[in-house]
Order: C-alpha cells, then sequence, then structure tokens
C-alpha cells in the first residue's frame, strides 16, 4: 500500500501560504455567498472553478498525480477552514480527497492510478464513495450489493443510498461483495450501461451539497475495474479510508463550531436588552465560555489526532475519538448558538439557524457516533487484553 501521509512534498513555507489562501476563498469569496448556495441549492460555477484552480480538487493526492501532496495533519488545517463556511463548499471535493481518492491512492494498481488520478486531482473526474446501502451504512459487514464473475467480467447488482456528488459523479468507487465473507471494490464510471441515479435527496441542511440513491442493474465491468486487483482488498481499503475520513470530518466540525461561536460573540456584544448588550449578562457569557472550550478542546483534538495518524501511531481509535468529540460538540454549540441569538437564531437565512441544521448530518456518516463508541471501547478492550 502506499500513501502520501508522509511525504515532504510542501514545506512549511508553502503550506503556510495554502493555508492563507485557502482562509482568503472561503472567508472572501464564498461566505458572502452562503445565501445565494442554499436558496438555489448548488455551489456556483464560478466557485467550483475557483476552487479547482486552487489545487482543492486534489490536495490531499500525491504530487505526482497532479495533487499537492497534503498529509493528514495539513488536511486538517484545510478542513477547519472547510468548515466555517456552507458545508457545501467541501462536499465539491471532499471525496475526491478523501474516502474515494484514498482508495485509489492506498489501495489501486499503477494502471487504476494511471487511469484516474490526475483526472480526479484537477477536478475534472468527480468520484463518489459508493459504500452505504439499506441496512449496511457504519457497518460495511452487511452489504448486499453483489459482484459476480462473467467470463472475464464482473457483473454488479444492488442499490446503494445518500451517495454524495453522486448527481454529478463520474466515477462510482462501488463496494460490492463477491462472496459471503468477501468484500470488494470496483471502478465503476458512471455512464456505465445499468447504472441509475436517482433524484437528488431532499435533506434537513446542506443544501448545494448533493446527495441521491444509485442502482447498478446488470453492471458489467472488466477485470481491470477491480481496485488493487484483488477481491481481498475491500473491505480494508474501506475501513482504512473511512478512518481516515473520521479525522477530516471532525476537523470540519470544529470549524463550523468557531464560526457559530464568531457569530454568537459578535451578536451578543451588539444586540441589547433593556438597554444592555446582552453579551454583558453572566448566563449568556456562560454559554459563550462553554461554546468557546468545546472549540478549543476539539481543535486540539483534531490535529492531535491527525498527528497520531500520520506518525502511524493510531490509525483506528483516535480518529473515532475526535469524531465522535468533534461532532457531538457541534451540535451543541450550534444549539448554544441558537440560545443566544434567542428568536432570531430561529429564523432561515440566519447563519447559526443553517449551522444547526447542517452540522447534525455530522453525527450521522461515515460513521454514527454509536458505531465510534464501540469502536474507541472495543479497541481500548482488545488493547488491554493483548497486553496481558
Amino acid at each position: 500500500m502506499t500513501s502520501a501521509e508522509g511525504n515532504d512534498a510542501v514545506t512549511e513555507d508553502e503550506f503556510r501560504e495554502i493555508l492563507a489562501q485557502t482562509r482568503k476563498f472561503v472567508r472572501e469569496f464564498v461566505l458572502p455567498r452562503e445565501r445565494e448556495i442554499a436558496a438555489n441549492d448548488r455551489v456556483p460555477d464560478d466557485i467550483v472553478d475557483r476552487a479547482k484552480a486552487m489545487g482543492l480538487f486534489g490536495y490531499a493526492l500525491p504530487p505526482e498525480w497532479g495533487g499537492l501532496g497534503l498529509n493528514l495533519a495539513q488536511d486538517v488545517e484545510l478542513a477547519l477552514e472547510f468548515g466555517y463556511t456552507t458545508l457545501a463548499l467541501r462536499s465539491l471535493f471532499g471525496t475526491n480527497n478523501g474516502i474515494a481518492g484514498q482508495v485509489l491512492v492506498g489501495y489501486g494498481t499503477d494502471q487504476q492510478k494511471q487511469r484516474w488520478l490526475a483526472d480526479i486531482a484537477s477536478g475534472s473526474v468527480v468520484a463518489s464513495f459508493a459504500l452505504t446501502e439499506e441496512g449496511a451504512g457504519s457497518d460495511p459487514a452487511s452489504l448486499r450489493t453483489a459482484a459476480a464473475r462473467d467470463g472475464d467480467d464482473w457483473v454488479i447488482d444492488g442499490q446503494k443510498r445518500f451517495i454524495t456528488n453522486a448527481p454529478v459523479a463520474d466515477l462510482f468507487v462501488v463496494f460490492a461483495r463477491t462472496a459471503p465473507d468477501r468484500i470488494a471494490v470496483f471502478l465503476v464510471p458512471a455512464r456505465t450501461p445499468g447504472v441509475e441515479v436517482g433524484p437528488k435527496d431532499r435533506k434537513m441542511g446542506q443544501e448545494g451539497a448533493w446527495t441521491a440513491e444509485v442502482r447498478f442493474q446488470n453492471v458489467r465491468v472488466g477485470e481491470d475495474a477491480l481496485v488493487g486487483g484483488s477481491e481481498d482488498v475491500g473491505y480494508r481499503a474501506a475501513m482504512s479510508s473511512l478512518a481516515r475520513g473520521r479525522v477530516h470530518i471532525a476537523a470540519l466540525a470544529v470549524g463550523a463550531a468557531q464560526r457559530a461561536l464568531d457569530e454568537s460573540v459578535a451578536y451578543a456584544a451588539g444586540a441589547t436588552q433593556g438597554g444592555t448588550a446582552i453579551g454583558e449578562f453572566q448566563l449568556v457569557q456562560a454559554m459563550l465560555a462553554d461554546m468557546q472550550t468545546g472549540v478549543m478542546a476539539g481543535r486540539a483534538l483534531v490535529r492531535d489526532a491527525a498527528r497520531l495518524w500520520v506518525s502511524e501511531e493510531d490509525r483506528r481509535v483516535a480518529p473515532s475519538v475526535a469524531k465522535l468529540y468533534c461532532t457531538e460538540m457541534a451540535g451543541k454549540v450550534a444549539d448554544l448558538a441558537v440560545q443566544v441569538h434567542g428568536g432570531t437564531g430561529y429564523m432561515r437565512d440566519v447563519t447559526v439557524e443553517r449551522i444547526y441544521r447542517d452540522v447534525r448530518l455530522l453525527r450521522l456518516y461515515e460513521g454514527t457516533s454509536e458505531i465510534q463508541r464501540l469502536i474507541i471501547g472495543g479497541g481500548l478492550v482488545r488493547a488491554a487484553q493483548r497486553a496481558r
């Protein structure tokens, strides 16, 4: 397995500039258009084009394929910025850099990397991670989508749901069962006969971040579509990609919580009740204090989890700890932000109302909070048993 996690492709000075440009893009170019994105349920083309030009569709992919080669410790610094605005922005390129792209980086054959990674890194190909299905979301072991050999080909049948970027995807990274005890991964171009994408899902929040069902009916692909050229890599690829993605999602949550906090502090400093700024009331200050504490703790935790991933000291428990704490924290901070705003916070087109809806999903995808607790608790027990 190969990885870009430990490379020195980007110097500290270069990364500082990448981070500064990303922050400027988010704060000056995307923030002013958040209402437009929400109202139209789409990210405008000029924002997409600018993200491509900045290299954001491939920032975590290796330089040899046109990516920036950022490791996870650097990735989370960008994710803290992406989380500060509508999460639809990150959704544009999240799977290219994350759970879809990393499957190819870590497990693809040389031929598969040559065929796809440069286009994924440039944004000319949008990759979707087709794992989740009814009855098999947080637990990939329950997959029912099947792939069967037919001569030199594979034939895939099944249905996926909640697939990010499915309506605009060019490539689906599809997980399918090839035997009762085996899950494989296949690269399926979106225009392959038998691939059918359903209408966009109507969600509670995250307008502009498109998801949909995807059906595979007698979809025929060649042997070269089998990731890694082996049926044995699928489950490992899923678990590794999801674990890495959990640290990224944790950082997004911290970014969103920081935005909710900033909006609340600004509101508390200016809004008055009985001629007194509400920020001078001790109970409002207490809410702000709890928000600040959660944000600072989450930022430290996600940076530590990323460091442990890059050093390969912990690629299982720490990602789940970070995702569990940071996504739960973001929900609490968003709730407090609405409370600080009072009735104003319940109104549409108010930033904290959008954040309240957007961050709710973070506790569900790439493994629910309940699954994270099982991973953490089980990991601790097994480590103690091995040490006996």
